[in-house]
């Protein structure tokens, strides 16, 4: 039995996991986000002892947020990139990992790492194409077709796109600093806790909130299908767990759709099929990947 290093590295917490080839967790620990050297120290300190307790590691992956550097031609593969987090601009992330254990690496954004693993083990196992939507402290989405996630120059961005501002809305200036009001700068965690100081899950379910949301996601649900058409749209984070936000997500999209796209059906938007473990499974499917030949 193969075992894995994986880390979901997100901006508040790491998960570090030692993971099967089956994709049974055998251990976990989250680790604080502080700045790089604390951070990555303890999770290889972790990911070492965990090793000697059950096994050498075949292969490591590092699911991360971003921006990130994930073209191995280029000399930014395995970095964290120009993101505003303090003291993560330009970190190695897959360089101290590779050189503590002398493994082979896997790198993706953790959105792209999720996607894999909805692919493979979870909602989109069989489909051809799908899309996997974050909602979250940020907001993000990958795309997977023919079990392989889509690249381009870097990663997608598709949290920055523009959204049309609800008419209920429009004192709210945005909080993204880039972009203002695009949907991360509207829709994410921090975006609703700033407009209204309290997260989604506790406004009241009559809150006019709950629909402003959903419509802005649902916009960029209509977005992928007049872009790709995938078979699964799966929309997952912290944000999506709202109680009802899925079901809203659903009727706004239906509606936006306006019966044009051949094949549309807003029951193709989904929750993941791996819970909570989405992330740290796509860790696993990069590390796989990362021995692939």
């Amino acid at each position: 039995m193969a075992l894995y290093g994986c880390l979901e590295a997100g901006g508040t917490k790491f998960v570090v996991g030692l993971v099967t080839d089956a994709g049974e967790i055998v251990a976990s620990v989250r680790i604080p986000t502080t700045l790089p050297d604390e951070t990555l120290g303890a999770a290889i300190d972790w990911l070492q002892a965990a090793a000697g307790d059950h096994g050498p590691l075949s292969a490591l992956g590092i699911a991360t947020f971003g921006p990130a550097g994930i073209d191995r031609a280029r000399r930014d593969w395995g970095f964290i990139t120009s993101t505003p987090k303090p003291g993560w601009r330009q970190t190695d992330m897959a360089g101290p990992l590779g050189q503590a254990f002398g493994l082979p690496v896997g790198f993706d954004t953790d959105v792209n790492g999720a996607a894999l693993a909805e692919s493979r083990w979870g909602a989109g196992r069989g489909e051809r194409m799908l899309a996997y939507l974050t909602l979250g402290t940020g907001i993000g989405g990958g795309i997977v077709v023919d079990g392989h996630s889509l690249h381009g120059r870097t990663h997608s961005e598709m949290g920055h796109i523009a959204v049309r501002r609800d008419s209920a809305d429009g004192g709210f200036a945005g909080i993204c600093p880039f972009h203002g009001d695009c949907l991360e700068g509207l829709a994410s965690g921090p975006a609703i806790m700033a407009r209204w100081g309290r997260a989604l899950s506790d406004l009241p379910s009559d809150h006019p909130g709950h629909g402003i949301i959903a419509g802005y996601v649902a916009q960029l649900c209509i977005a992928l299908e007049a872009m790709v058409s995938p078979d699964r749209i799966i929309i997952g984070g912290g944000v999506a767990q709202t109680p009802g936000l899925l079901d809203r997500v659903r009727q706004r999209a239906d509606i936006r759709s306006a019966g044009y796209f051949p094949g549309f059906d807003a029951a193709r938007i989904v929750a993941p099929g791996l819970g909570s473990h989405s992330g740290l499974l796509g860790a696993l499917a990069l590390a796989q990947d990362a021995l692939a030949p």
